[in-house]
């Protein structure tokens, strides 16, 4: 069989939706309203047991690059195991559903929806389980990153974004060397990202306490007039740069004006309760 791992993604997606919205009609239907429901429950969670047996293969596929990361192993085990459990629940509960729709209407078939919704109930549960290890994979330990395209640009947006939330959270945890030491790799990889150049200057006043370097940084980076997010953040850099500097009624009157400019900035109005 080809590899199907690069689906992955796509095909998880489709067994969370058609089997919640398949349990969710079969439910319904056991009330006796809407008899449409009843073909559109059993239509739906064959397609949805289908598309585990897909899923369980595409995640065989692909669980090697994810296993590879140094500290993953467990977690990616821990969600193919509960991706096989899921996907021989949801087999079971498409039987069913085959069984009654064979049955139809008669006493037999309403017992097998009955056991069906039961299943299906179980069958959710073991989607929401599996669907919450998978997204561990991803947002804990960056599974999958780079392997699907095998774009090398893709791995430098997942180190870019690495370095952004670990400054960010070595300031936050009072780590202010090593907040400027990953800025500064962040600005040495994208020179020339007028976002990043925002951050090496806020790195700058926060974690070097340089609020002149800032300003002579900000004095030199220009932004398009036309541009309010641009503007608005550059403005707001100077001000907490002056305000550092011990310029306090120079930082006020640059965020009144800028208030002024763009009276809708809820980041403007912030800055300006804080100077007050």
């Amino acid at each position: 069989m080809p590899d199907l791992g690069p689906l992955h993604p796509e095909v998880v997606h489709f067994v969370v939706g058609l089997g919640l919205v398949g349990i969710l009609l079969r439910l319904i239907s056991l009330t006796g309203r809407m008899a449409w429901t009843n073909q559109a429950a059993a239509a739906l969670m064959i397609l949805c047991a289908g598309a585990s047996v897909v899923a369980v293969k595409s995640g065989t596929d692909t669980h090697d690059n994810a296993e590879r990361i140094p500290g993953a192993r467990q977690a990616v085990m821990d969600h193919e195991d509960w991706g096989h459990y899921t996907r021989n629940v949801l087999l079971g509960v498409a039987g069913l559903e085959i069984l009654g729709l064979i049955f139809g209407s008669s006493g037999a078939g309403r017992v097998l929806r009955f056991l069906s919704a039961g299943g299906g109930l179980v069958a959710g549960a073991f989607i929401l389980k599996v669907a919450d290890l998978g997204g561990d994979i991803v947002y804990e330990y960056a599974g999958g990153v780079g392997t699907r395209s095998g774009d090398p640009e893709d791995l430098d947006h997942l180190l870019v974004a690495g370095l952004f939330y670990g400054a960010r959270v070595a300031r936050d945890s009072g780590k202010a060397e090593e907040a400027a030491r990953l800025t500064d790799e962040l600005a040495r990889r994208m020179p020339n990202d007028t976002t990043v150049k925002f951050l090496a200057i806020e790195s700058r006043i926060r974690d070097r306490k340089d609020p002149q370097g800032a300003l002579s940084d900000l004095a030199a980076l220009r932004v398009p007039a036309d541009n309010p997010r641009l503007a608005i953040r550059h403005g707001l850099l100077t001000a907490q740069a002056l305000a550092a500097a011990g310029q306090a009624d120079s930082a006020k009157a640059l965020l009144k004006a800028l208030a002024t400019r763009f009276p809708e900035s809820r980041g403007v109005k912030d800055a300006l309760s804080k100077l007050r």
